[in-house]
C-alpha cells in the first residue's frame, strides 16, 4: 500500500508534509535560534535578522516559540488519533464475532458517545482531573472512538461471511487467529483512512483546546496558545496570526490528502489502478517492440538493397 500511495502525487505531497511536521515536531526545541519563554524589551516587532516572524508582546520570539510549540501539536493529535483507533477498531470487530450481547452493548456505548459534545466533555474532565494535555486528549479521543467501530464494523461484516472465513472457522480456527490472518488485511486499509483523517482533526481539537488555555498552561508554547495571543494585537500586528493559522491548515489538508491517496489506492480502485498501470506497460512494451521490428525490417530492405 505504501507504494501505490507514493506512486500518487497527492499521496507524495501528503508525505513530505507531513514528514516536515514531524520533523519540527521533533527537532523544532532544538533548532529554535532564540529560547522560546525568553522575554524582552522588543515587544511586538516586525520580521528582522535577528527574529524572523518577530516577537510577541512579551518580547518573546515567534518562530522559536512555534518550533517548539509543534511538539505538543504533533503529539496531542496522535494521542488521539491512536486512542480513538485502539477503542474503536478492536471492539467494531469483535462485535461481529462476540454473540449478540456484545455487540448490543458495544452499539449501545457508541450511540452514547457520539450523543456528547467532545469538547464541552473534554473541558468538564480536565476541570475534574487537571489542567494537563494528557488528560484531555485521552478523553477526546474515546470520544472520537465511535468513528472507527463504525469503520472497522462495517469492513468486518464485508468479509465476516467470505467462504474463506467461515471455512477456517468451521475447521476449528480460533476467532483471534481469523481476525489476525484473514479479516484485519481487509480491514486495514479504512482503518487507515479513518486515522489519517482523525490525524488532521486531531490538531484541530488540539489547537482548539490550547486556543481556549486547556491543556498547557502559559506561558509553554503551542500553536493555539499563539493564535490565541496575536487576536489582542491585530492593530498593531495584523498578519501575526497567519503563520500558526497556516501551519494548522496546511497539516489538516496534508492529512486529508493522505487519506484520499489511500482510499485511491485501496479495495477496487487500488486493483483498477494497478491493472490500469499493468495495461499501460504492455501497450508500452508492445509499441517498443513493434518499433523494434520496423526498425530491423528496414534494415533488413536497406541491406538488400
Amino acid at each position: 500500500m505504501v507504494r501505490r500511495v507514493l506512486s500518487l502525487t497527492s499521496g507524495r505531497i501528503a508525505l513530505v508534509i507531513l514528514t516536515v511536521i514531524a520533523l519540527l515536531a521533533v527537532l523544532g526545541p532544538f533548532i529554535a535560534p532564540h529560547d522560546p519563554l525568553a522575554t524582552s524589551s522588543d515587544t511586538l516587532a516586525d520580521a528582522s535578522g535577528a527574529h524572523w516572524l518577530g516577537t510577541d508582546y512579551l518580547g518573546r520570539d515567534v518562530l522559536s516559540r512555534l518550533l517548539d510549540g509543534s511538539r505538543v501539536s504533533v503529539l496531542g493529535s496522535l494521542e488521539v488519533a491512536l486512542t480513538a483507533m485502539g477503542v474503536g477498531a478492536i471492539p467494531g470487530i469483535l462485535s461481529v464475532y462476540f454473540g449478540r450481547v456484545f455487540e448490543w452493548v458495544t452499539l449501545r456505548l457508541t450511540d452514547t458517545l457520539v450523543a456528547l459534545p467532545f469538547l464541552l466533555f473534554a473541558v468538564a474532565v480536565v476541570a475534574l482531573l487537571g489542567n494537563g494535555i494528557t488528560q484531555a486528549m485521552l478523553v477526546t479521543g474515546v470520544l472520537v472512538s465511535p468513528l472507527f467501530y463504525r469503520v472497522a464494523r462495517a469492513a468486518t461484516l464485508a468479509v465476516a461471511r467470505s467462504p474463506y472465513v467461515e471455512a477456517a472457522l468451521i475447521s476449528g480456527a480460533s476467532i483471534g487467529w481469523v481476525v489476525r490472518r484473514h479479516v484485519w488485511v481487509k480491514v486495514l486499509p479504512p482503518i487507515a483512512i479513518a486515522l489519517a483523517q482523525t490525524i488532521g482533526v486531531g490538531f484541530v481539537i488540539v489547537s482548539t483546546l490550547t486556543f481556549l488555555g486547556i491543556g498547557v498552561q502559559p506561558p509553554a508554547p503551542t500553536w493555539g496558545g499563539l493564535l490565541a495571543s496575536d487576536l489582542g494585537y491585530l492593530t498593531q500586528k495584523p498578519w501575526a496570526p497567519l503563520v500558526p493559522a497556516l501551519l494548522v491548515m496546511v497539516t489538516v489538508w496534508a492529512c486529508n490528502l493522505l487519506a484520499d491517496a489511500i482510499r485511491d489506492v485501496s479495495g477496487e480502485a487500488g486493483r483498477a489502478l494497478v491493472n490500469n498501470r499493468k495495461a499501460r506497460a504492455n501497450r508500452l512494451a508492445g509499441t517498443g517492440t513493434e518499433s523494434g521490428s520496423d526498425s530491423d525490417l528496414a534494415n533488413v530492405h536497406a541491406g538488400g538493397a
